[in-house]
């Protein structure tokens, strides 16, 4: 895997700012099959947790995309872990955290948090600076329909992990809970989630609903009022909520090798239409590097919620 693959951006984030992306999971490689996943559906389900990519390769991949992007004067708020896949299966991800830290960029993880029951995976998480953990449901039967586990993971073991690394974790740890409509987003489900939510005290909890192309074409939204409840019954048990319901915007970084950072971009981070076309304009390239990029089956074209989307192509 080639530099421009290990990492990408940054792209503007929700939460970070610009966000310096690492892609340190091979595609779709995750123990969870989530229904709304934005890059499809998973195809190398596992929980055993291994070596991918080298950590020196990655440090030297980051630090490479910083100074070139230090010296066209572009800001980079974060370097996050947000891969093709679930982060902590990287058995190298503390190691690389460590290395990562001497750039003086803060490090986020972003982890659907199904390995936290091992003390090995919160030992590496400990060493970020920000954390999301995912959460969409603590019910068994609810967690199962929404995010398709590994068959050997248990839910109770990984809500115990959550606990016990959020009484250890010295960075800033948030927590994300996706809305699917008729899935998760009743007031039952949402109460139990938000009751679960306060006994791990998060800076802010994060109500999303998809905003790209899901998995699963029958993945809706919930409509405006069921997601005013769901923000709602979350503020009766805890502090801080956000909703992430907006468009990023389309403030992505552009580079002379803007087919390539397309494509890395679009590989995690499924890009609308009109971002492309800016991304583009901003490297001074015309819509005809799109077009060649879908003809040759790179990118993908997807509608979703009569928006066009691009999303990279894993396999022709």
């Amino acid at each position: 895997m080639n530099a421009t693959a290990l990492t990408f951006g940054p792209v503007p984030s929700r939460r970070l700012g610009r966000s310096l992306g690492i892609n340190n999971i091979p595609p779709k490689t995750c123990s969870y099959g989530c229904v709304y996943c934005q890059v499809g559906r998973t195809t190398r389900m596992q929980v055993r947790r291994q070596a991918f990519f080298a950590p020196d390769a990655i440090l030297e991949s980051v630090r490479e995309k910083i100074g070139r992007l230090t010296a066209a004067d572009g800001r980079v708020d974060f370097v996050t872990f947000v891969p093709d896949g679930e982060p902590t299966l990287d058995v190298n991800l503390g190691r690389i955290i460590r290395l990562l830290k001497p750039l003086g960029v803060p490090v986020g993880v972003i982890s659907n948090a199904s390995l936290l029951a091992d003390p090995s995976v919160r030992d590496d998480l400990a060493a970020a600076d920000w954390v999301s953990l995912k959460v969409d449901a603590v019910a068994e039967g609810v967690w199962r329909k929404i995010d398709r586990p590994h068959g050997k993971l248990q839910l109770a073991s990984i809500l115990e992990g959550i606990r016990t690394f959020s009484q250890v974790f010295e960075g800033r740890l948030v927590t994300e809970t996706m809305l699917v409509a008729g899935l998760n987003d009743d007031r039952e489900n949402l109460g139990a989630t938000a009751r679960f939510l306060a006994t791990v005290g998060p800076s802010t909890a994060y109500l999303a609903v998809p905003t790209r192309p899901p998995a699963e074409g029958w993945v809706k939204p919930p409509d405006e009022e069921t997601l005013h409840q769901a923000y709602r019954v979350f503020k009766a048990d805890l502090p801080a909520v956000e909703l992430l319901v907006a468009f990023e915007g389309g403030d992505f970084n552009a580079t002379d090798e803007a087919g390539g950072e397309l494509l890395a971009i679009t590989a995690v981070h499924p890009m609308r239409e009109d971002a492309v076309l800016a991304f583009l304009e901003k490297a001074g390239k015309s819509a005809q590097t799109l077009e060649d990029l879908l003809q040759r089956g790179l990118l993908t074209r997807l509608s979703y919620r009569d928006e066009w989307f691009y999303l990279r192509r894993f396999s022709r």
